[in-house]
């Protein structure tokens, strides 16, 4: 385990306290921060540069529950909830999202999002391909992971690319460098103190099996001063020169920018401030935090605090990170849809609210693009058994919201049951190339290389959604 310390600050109860960073420890041999990039070196960390945060209502979010209501349909389709107006005229979506409605002219409603993979984690909606693209060279990587290789430097005072999905390290590892190699994977520090869900059994079996510890401990010993870091730096680079030189793997690259990451991060103390809720207003935590449920949670579900995770998000915006990634659960509802969404769509709604219209007010909507979905719909036709909603890969809901797009419009029309797009589908790719688009890619000039040697564009589509740009 790594520690290292931040300095020493005095707040304004005048206690001295030192800032410090519990980091999840992921990927190979425990080398989670040597995939720490940042965005654009030359233009530093800035608000002005572009960002992405990508919100995975993990387990699949109900198309005919949230944005694509049916109110005329058969009662076993439509289910319980009625449509509401919103701020676009003739958009209606579910009662259970008010604040959504409110601000419906900041978002996009894309309502036929098609050509899912069907996999049950959040993968597609990281990189845009399914897990078994280019698998034989290592699979597709996450946006974050491309972006930290094209704009990232380990001198950077914030990760390029912070994954907050599960809030657990080593679960659900979705957002994977693929080819690009142990170098170039996200930041994936520990929250699970502060946003209480129990895991998906599969989930801790996942846990299980990789044993205990998965965190490293972000503090330099007191006995280590900076000048003897760097210096202990300086040496390990002569010694392990060579071996980096024939290593084919990538790990002795990731262990250099581990420590030109992780000494940026504790002289700069930045990153290690946003990380940190205890510093916020108390009145903004308030904000992002939802009223309780009138209904009985699921154990897998999350809690009133979840949209503070979305905090979390914006905080590393403004610290300089370029992408984040952030996890909503539970909405695999195969029992009890309609309670469970009862307690989860609020907090959802409750959640973009405060993050768009937070972003909006400190000037960083514009910069910022966001992006709401997940794996995929959710059956048209509800369970009798069960009284829930099955996987359906053939169209689910997304939003969007921010990075300069075209708002207050809703794209595409589903049939009469939402069981596919009747008009204007939009694939996952679409999205993307949209993302990368809003990011300042170039989609039909640039490439990055696999262990093959062979360039890969970004994505197959070579042009954003028309609608939005």
């Amino acid at each position: 385990m790594l520690s290292l310390l931040g300095r020493t600050v005095r707040h304004c109860d005048q206690i001295p306290r030192r800032s410090f960073l519990r980091a999840g420890a992921m990927g190979f041999a425990g080398l989670t921060l040597a995939d720490l990039l940042r965005a654009e070196a030359a233009a530093g960390a800035g608000s002005s540069q572009k960002a992405v945060i990508n919100i995975h209502l993990d387990g699949g979010p109900p198309q005919l529950d949230t944005i694509d209501l049916k109110p005329e349909a058969p009662v076993e389709i439509r289910g319980e909830f009625s449509p509401i107006s919103t701020q676009i005229p003739g958009l209606q979506i579910s009662e259970l999202m008010p604040r959504v409605a409110s601000i419906a002219d900041r978002f996009a409603f894309i309502r036929t999002l098609t050509d899912s993979a069907g996999a049950h984690d959040a993968f597609q909606c990281q990189s845009g391909y399914a897990k078994r693209d280019l698998q034989s060279l290592g699979g597709r990587p996450a946006v974050g992971c491309v972006v930290s290789k094209l704009r990232g430097s380990a001198e950077d005072v914030a990760p390029a690319f912070v994954d907050l999905m599960q809030g657990r390290p080593m679960v659900r590892n979705s957002a994977r460098p693929g080819f690009l190699g142990p170098s170039y994977a996200p930041f994936r520090p520990d929250i699970s103190a502060l946003f209480e869900r129990e895991l998906e059994q599969g989930m801790k079996g996942e846990l299980a099996r990789l044993g205990k510890d998965h965190t490293v401990s972000m503090r330099l010993n007191p006995d280590l001063s900076l000048e003897r870091l760097d210096d202990r730096r300086a040496l390990l680079g002569q010694l392990d020169r060579i071996r980096r030189e024939i290593d084919a793997s990538g790990m002795m690259e990731a262990m250099d920018r581990f420590g030109q990451q992780a000494a940026s991060m504790l002289t700069s103390g930045q990153f290690a401030e946003a990380m940190d809720l205890s510093r916020e207003d108390p009145a903004m935590l308030a904000r992002y935090t939802a009223a309780a449920g009138r209904w009985e949670p699921s154990t897998t579900s999350e809690g009133p605090e979840a949209p503070r995770k979305l905090l979390l998000a914006r905080r590393c915006i403004e610290a300089g990170v370029r992408c984040v990634s952030v996890s909503i659960s539970d909405f695999d509802t195969h029992r009890n849809n309609f309670p469970r969404m009862r307690q989860l769509l609020p907090v959802v709604d409750h959640g973009l609210h405060a993050l768009v219209t937070d972003l909006e007010e400190r000037g960083l909507l514009e910069t910022t693009t966001i992006v709401v979905w997940g794996e995929f719909g959710r059956t048209p036709r509800v369970d009798p058994k069960t009284g829930g909603r099955h996987h359906w890969p053939r169209v689910g809901p997304c939003l969007m919201a921010g990075g300069g797009l075209r708002t207050g419009q809703a794209i595409g029309e589903t049939d009469r049951t939402a069981s596919v797009p009747r008009e204007r589908p939009v694939t996952y790719q679409d999205v993307f190339a949209t993302i990368y688009h809003r990011l300042g890619f170039d989609l039909s000039g640039t490439t990055i290389t696999d262990p093959s040697g062979r360039p890969q564009y970004l994505t197959e589509v070579r042009q954003p959604i028309r609608e939005l740009v």
